[in-house]
C-alpha cells in the first residue's frame, strides 16, 4: 500500500465515524465533519474521536570517505510520516502508520567502484537497497494492527514495529524494520515480563516491500559458503516463519535476568541468556556489569537441502560476552568484551537486526564470524542543565583473516573502530526537534595485506551523519 493510498485510507476511516447523513438541503449548515456531537464514551465513535495521532519529518546527510583511489558517496534524503492509533474500545484499539522517503541530492548509488566491482554499502539503505535507481518512490505501509489489552497485557495482530535482541528495528536509516504476525505481552507474573511471537512477514530497514521470512534471508549481501563459494541461499531458504519467546525478570531491583529463544523453522534455533547489574556504590555512583550468552543449533536442513543453497550449513555457534563499568550523575562509562568460539559462525539474518553483542558500535556488525574476539570502551557524557548528550566508543575486533571462509563469511579484516556520536534536544519553539551527528572512523588493525575489494566500505574508511527529526 502506497502512502498515498494509507492517508486516503485514513480520510475514509474519519469519513464514516465522524459523517451523518449523506445527504443535505439546499440552505442547511454544512455538517459532513459533524465537529460538535455528543459522544458517549462507550461507543467506537469515541475511540475514533479520542485517537491519537502522531507525526515526523526526518532529513538524513550521510557521506563516506573511502581510501584513496576508492568511491566516495554522499546523499541526501527528507521524508515523513504519519501514526493513527484509536483509543480503547472495550480493550480493543486499532493503528496504522506509513512513510515517504526523497532523494533529493546523492551520487549515484547504482554506479559500482570501477577499481573493485563492489557496490554502495551504507547510503542506499536510506532509500531502497533493491533498486538504487528509486529517488522517488519509497513508501511503506510500517503498521497496521488490531490490538487488544487487558489490565498490563496486550495481544497484537498484523503489521507492526518490535525491538528484540535478535529482530529489532535497527533505526539507523530512514525507515525502520518492519514485522507482521503476533506478538504478545504478559505481565502478570510479579517484576517479569514475558513476550510471545509469531512473525510470517517483515520489511526490512531500506526496502520498501513486504517479505515472508524466508524470502527476507538474502535481500542484503549475502557473502561467502564455509568453502568459499559465493553463497546462493538468497531465494532458496524454506522456513514456515519464526517464532519468538522472551523473558525478563527482575529477582532484585538491581538485577534484570533475560532469556530470549528464536525459532526459526526448518533453519536455526537462536538462544540468549543475559543478566545485567546496577549496583549503587558508597559514593552515589553505581556499578554496571553484565554477562551473555547466545547459543545457536541448526534445525532440520538448515533452510535447503542443497548444501550451495543452505543458510545455515554449520551445526550451530556459541558466543559469549561481558561488561562492567561505572556511573554517576552525568558519566556513563563501559568495558565490554564478547567472544565468538570456533564452534561456528554466529549467523542472524542482518535484514532481520543488528546484533545484540555489549560490544557493538553503528555502522559494523560481527554477524558472520567465528573464532573473534572484540573489545569495546564506551564513555557517554550528558551536559549538565541541558539536553545535551555526547558518546564515545572505541573498538579493537580481531578477527579471522580474510580468506577463512569457514570463519569470516563477508570477508571483514581486523580493524579498529571509532564512533563520536552528538545528540540535542532542541527546547522553546523548536521543541519537538530533535539532532544527531555521528562520526565513525573503521581502520585496518594487524599486517594482512588485502586486496582493495575487502577494504572500500570495510576499513580506512570514515562515515558522516547528520540527522534531524522533528516529532510532532
Amino acid at each position: 500500500m502506497k502512502l498515498k493510498d494509507l492517508l486516503f485510507s485514513l480520510i475514509f476511516i474519519f469519513s464514516v465515524f465522524n459523517a451523518g447523513a449523506q445527504h443535505q438541503e439546499i440552505g442547511e449548515k454544512p455538517g459532513i465533519w459533524k465537529e460538535k456531537q455528543s459522544l458517549d464514551s462507550n461507543s467506537l465513535l469515541y475511540a475514533f474521536k479520542k485517537a491519537s495521532i502522531n507525526g515526523r519529518l526526518r532529513y538524513f546527510f550521510m557521506a563516506t570517505d573511502n581510501a584513496p583511489g576508492l568511491t566516495d558517496y554522499y546523499a541526501n534524503a527528507v521524508g515523513g510520516g504519519l501514526r493513527f492509533e484509536t483509543a480503547k474500545f472495550h480493550g480493543f484499539q486499532f493503528g496504522v502508520s506509513g512513510f515517504f522517503t526523497y532523494n533529493i541530492g546523492s551520487s549515484n548509488l547504482a554506479l559500482p567502484d570501477p577499481k573493485t566491482n563492489q557496490v554502495n554499502r551504507y547510503e542506499i539503505g536510506l532509500f531502497d537497497i533493491t533498486d538504487a535507481k528509486n529517488k522517488y518512490n519509497i513508501e511503506r505501509l510500517e503498521e497496521l494492527f488490531l490490538k487488544y489489552s487487558y489490565k498490563n497485557n496486550y495481544i497484537k495482530l498484523g503489521k507492526q514495529l518490535i525491538n528484540t535482541p535478535f529482530i529489532n528495528l535497527q533505526d539507523g536509516r530512514m525507515h525502520p524494520t518492519s514485522t507482521n504476525g503476533l506478538w504478545t505481552e504478559i505481565n502478570q507474573i510479579k517484576n517479569t515480563k514475558i513476550e510471545i511471537g509469531w512473525l510470517n512477514q517483515i520489511s526490512p530497514r531500506g526496502t520498501v516491500k513486504w517479505y515472508s521470512m524466508e524470502q527476507s534471508i538474502g535481500v542484503y549481501s549475502t557473502g561467502f559458503n564455509i568453502d568459499g563459494t559465493k553463497s546462493n541461499y538468497a531465494g532458496n531458504t524454506k522456513t514456515k516463519g519464526v517464532a519468538l519467546v522472551g523473558i525478563t525478570h527482575n529477582p532484585i531491583k538491581e538485577l534484570a535476568v533475560k532469556f530470549w529463544n528464536v525459532y526459526t523453522a526448518n533453519v536455526v534455533n537462536s538462544m540468549l541468556f543475559q543478566a545485567d547489574l546496577n549496583k549503587e556504590i558508597k559514593d552515589g555512583g553505581n556499578i554496571i556489569s553484565g554477562a551473555q550468552m547466545i547459543a545457536q543449533t541448526r534445525i532440520g536442513n538448515g533452510g535447503n537441502d542443497d548444501f550451495s543453497k543452505r543458510y545455515f550449513q554449520q551445526n550451530g555457534s556459541l558466543t559469549f560476552g561481558a561488561n562492567i563499568g561505572w556511573e554517576k550523575a552525568t558519566w556513563k562509562t563501559s568495558f565490554n568484551f564478547n567472544r565468538i568460539t570456533s564452534k561456528g559462525r554466529y549467523l542472524m539474518p542482518r535484514e532481520w537486526g543488528r546484533d545484540p553483542f555489549y560490544t557493538f558500535l553503528s555502522r559494523e556488525r560481527n554477524e558472520g564470524l567465528a573464532n573473534s574476539n572484540a573489545y569495546v570502551v564506551k564513555v557517554e557524557y550528558s551536559v549538565p542543565k541541558t539536553t545535551f548528550k555526547t558518546t564515545v566508543g572505541f573498538g579493537f575486533f580481531d578477527l579471522p583473516r580474510v580468506g577463512d571462509f569457514n570463519n569470516n563469511k563477508y570477508g571483514m579484516p581486523d580493524y579498529n573502530q571509532l564512533n563520536v556520536d552528538l545528540r540535542y534536544d532542541f527546547k522553546g519553539v523548536f521543541s519537538g526537534l530533535s539532532s544527531q551527528l555521528l562520526y565513525v572512523y573503521k581502520s585496518k588493525s594487524g599486517n594482512e595485506i588485502i586486496p582493495d575489494k575487502n577494504t572500500i566500505n570495510k576499513v580506512n574508511v570514515s562515515n558522516w551523519n547528520l540527522v534531524l527529526n522533528y516529532n510532532f
